[in-house]
């Protein structure tokens, strides 16, 4: 809990149920320094006794701590913080009704949040769990209520914008080959990581008659001429 926050801030995005570009580009801290913002949304925060509405979250990346603004948790729930010297009360705006009792720790006024408050499962993760499906596939399955989502995400998979995109037609090829070994094609791949037998390069061979394929694992580059010849 922080009296001086003008805004609920977060260092992470996965607590938002909803995501969209912030209208503040960076926040003050007390240093004086400016942090940027990254976006900002909604979300939840379940407790042992309750749950509380997060409107306006600012996902700032490099945030020490998560704060939640007492302004406008008070505002967005229709309750009062009373803070005391070892902890503080969240009551009910109209019955005074005590919702949650927190000491504090280490200085600081945490609130209790129950483990499920970070639980957010977006379509992002099942699109990676299910083999990268597409938007329509997801929605389908969602619609079945064959998988459970409360987070809808529109980023854009970097894998499958390699795997899926459309390549350029190849130009036309007046090569051609009667007898095996009349033509070649040769290709060196390295490896980010190397194997047992420390070969990090593969020197791949394609016969352009047969389309009979070899691999070679290398050491070195130069062991290139060896295979070849």
């Amino acid at each position: 809990m922080d009296s001086g926050a003008t805004s609920h801030m977060h260092n992470s995005d996965g607590i938002l149920l909803s995501c969209q570009p912030s209208s503040i580009p960076s926040i003050i801290v007390g240093n004086g320094h400016h942090l940027p913002v990254s976006c900002s949304g909604s979300s939840t925060l379940p407790c042992h006794t309750s749950s509380f509405s997060l409107r306006n979250v600012l996902v700032v990346p490099s945030l020490v701590r998560n704060l939640l603004s007492v302004r406008q948790f008070t505002r967005d729930n229709h309750c009062t913080i009373e803070f005391d010297a070892f902890g503080f009360f969240v009551k009910d705006l109209q019955t005074r009704r005590v919702i949650l009792r927190s000491n504090s720790s280490d200085g600081f006024y945490t609130v209790p949040a129950t483990p499920q408050a970070n639980l957010v499962i977006s379509t992002d993760l099942w699109h990676h769990r299910l083999g990268h499906q597409g938007a329509a596939a997801l929605h389908l399955l969602r619609q079945n209520n064959l998988i459970s989502c409360n987070k809808s995400a529109q980023t854009l998979c970097h894998s499958c914008q390699l795997g899926k995109h459309v390549r350029l037609p190849f130009g036309n090829s007046n090569s051609v080959s009667t007898l095996p070994f009349a033509l070649i094609h040769c290709d060196i791949w390295t490896s980010p990581v190397a194997i047992i037998s420390s070969a990090q390069y593969y020197l791949v061979i394609l016969d352009d008659f047969t389309h009979f394929c070899w691999t070679f694992p290398l050491v070195h580059k130069s062991e290139v001429a060896t295979h070849i010849t």
